[in-house]
């Protein structure tokens, strides 16, 4: 699913990755763990092609994507990977609905078959009566389940998920850590999580540790 090979990044002299090598199989909920600077997010960006390696490759299902043109790269990013971020990044002037279903309009897909699968996904995620909020009138749960909902969209075979819990209180933390291994049992996607929260780590197939810019273990959990 997700080769990494031999990845280095560095900013100005500072090594950031140190020579990262990394296999994540079709359909793993992974964490990836570690001091704060040990490289988790640089990871997590180069792996899911908002920032390039300064060397090494990345194989998503066999495509090389270091190889390939920015215009085809933002297009096979748009229609193959999800994102969710800390503080979910929805557009404010935007209802629930239509932040969920910007990535697919982005990738050309009819608005009416658009609507039907962001109305399946509010569905899923019960926030069908939210749809037509804006985000200023959603609770900071609800605005993350809307962010996981836009990240699914275009059915991508890969969500990247950096600190996804981060800015949520315990019961909306527990709530969207199950989410994950729910939409993975549904949808099937992969999950590749940055955390510092160790109950989501402790929680997913196999936790990943890097520290000083590599992989210092792996733990498969139970």
């Amino acid at each position: 699913m997700i080769d990494v090979k031999d990845i280095h990044k560095s900013f100005g002299k500072l090594k950031v990755l140190k020579g990262i090598d990394l296999h994540i199989d079709k359909g793993e909920v992974v964490s990836i763990v570690g001091p704060s600077g040990a490289g988790k997010t640089t990871l997590l960006q180069i792996m899911g092609t908002l920032d390039k390696a300064d060397s090494g490759k990345i194989l998503i299902n066999g495509v090389d994507v270091g190889s390939m043109s920015s215009n085809k790269l933002a297009d096979f990013r748009n229609r193959n990977i999800g994102f969710i971020f800390q503080f979910h990044q929805l557009l404010p002037e935007f209802t629930a609905e239509e932040n969920i279903l910007i990535p697919a309009l982005i990738a050309g897909t009819k608005k009416s078959e658009a609507k039907k699968r962001a109305q399946e996904l509010l569905s899923f995620l019960n926030l069908s009566d939210r749809a037509h909020h804006k985000p200023a009138e959603l609770s900071g749960g609800e605005k993350q389940r809307i962010a996981v909902a836009r990240a699914l969209i275009n059915n991508p075979a890969v969500v990247f998920a950096d600190e996804p819990s981060g800015s949520l209180d315990s019961q909306n933390k527990k709530e969207l850590h199950q989410l994950f291994f729910d939409l993975r049992e549904k949808y099937g996607q992969t999950f590749v999580i940055v955390t510092h929260d160790e109950e989501l780590s402790k929680i997913t197939d196999r936790t990943i540790h890097i520290a000083d810019g590599i992989i210092s273990s792996h733990d498969i959990n139970e």
